[in-house]
């Protein structure tokens, strides 16, 4: 398939958001000094590589079959004891998640536009599961810090 200029500049956009995610998320991993957080993090860096692999697809004009499997629900990890966290320690912490929350707000609404600038069916329904998935990286991060008392 040929993409358009825009289709073009619209996938090369979203594939710097994707590689931006990808160092915040992974750099926030070091940084965090909750492991459950820190795994979290990880966890989602992973998916956003997979995001970053499918518009790279995209951007050579393969539509991409979007795997409709069984989603497991969401458990928030249990953080570590109160006392093993310092205080200083937690709010760094969720100021990482507050960060990325607001990053993951953003990237979907970049996939938002991209949805409907594509002329193909396919190509829009990719970009619809990625931002369906990024729309949960942010649950994900919410759900973290509604436990741990940061939101």
């Amino acid at each position: 398939m040929i993409l358009t200029q825009k289709e073009t500049m619209l996938l090369q956009d979203l594939k710097t958001q994707e590689q931006v995610c990808i160092e915040k998320y992974n750099q926030y991993a070091e940084r965090a000094n909750d492991p459950k957080l820190s795994q979290l993090l990880r966890t989602i860096s992973s998916a956003e590589q997979q995001h970053l692999s499918t518009l790279e697809q995209m951007e050579k004009g393969t539509v991409p079959a979007m795997g409709g499997g069984q989603k497991q629900p969401f458990q928030p990890p249990a953080s570590a004891p109160a006392s093993a966290i310092s205080p200083q320690g937690k709010q760094q912490d969720a100021y990482l998640c507050q960060d990325l929350l607001a990053t993951e707000k953003h990237v979907s609404s970049v996939y938002n536009t991209g949805i409907f600038e594509f002329k193909d069916a396919g190509m829009r329904d990719a970009l619809n599961h990625i931002q369906k998935e990024e729309q949960e990286h942010g649950k994900k991060l919410y759900d973290y810090m509604s436990q741990n008392g940061m939101y």
